[in-house]
This record gives C-alpha cells, structure tokens and sequence, in this order.
C-alpha cells in the first residue's frame, strides 16, 4: 500500500499514462471506500478551516486522499505548513 502511496505522490516527472494510472487508482479507491468526491471535497475544505486556525497552509498544494486495505481505509493528508500562528483566530 505504501508503495501505492509513494507513486501517487511522488514528485518525479511522470508520462501521461502513468498519471492516468495514478488517477485510476485513486478513483478505484475512492469507489471502494465509498464516499463521493462532493464528500472529499467538502472534508477536504472542512479540514483546511480548522488546520487554518493553528497553521498557514499552502491551500492549492493540499492533498487529501483514501487508502485502504482489506482491513481498513485511512485517510491521507499531505498539507504543506507555511508557518504556525501564535495566536488563535476565535
């Protein structure tokens, strides 16, 4: 699984068939967990608002995705941290 990761998110430069495949893989296990890209992209905002208060977050370079296994689906976030607040927006 984590190699699956690792190709998802890896930074090298890519042929347009592997990312296609890339995309593929991440749409299949989307499907098997269920959950509708309107709901990842309703979490994934979600999840920018409260990480916001605490950190500033590069926003456009966020990755939000599922992985699973047999047993289990966890949920993988790759969110690049500009810097920390010290004081709490309420």
């Amino acid at each position: 699984m984590l190699d699956i990761l690792m190709k998802i998110f890896g930074r090298s430069e890519k042929k347009s068939g592997q990312i296609a495949k890339e995309r593929l893989q991440v749409v299949l296990i989307h499907d098997r967990a269920s959950v509708s890209p309107e709901i990842m992209d309703q979490l994934k905002n979600d999840i920018i608002s409260v990480i916001s208060k605490y950190m500033d977050v590069n926003k456009s370079g966020m990755e939000i995705s599922l992985a699973n296994d047999a047993e289990s689906v966890a949920l993988v976030a790759n969110i690049p941290v500009h810097s920390l607040r010290h004081a709490v927006k309420h």
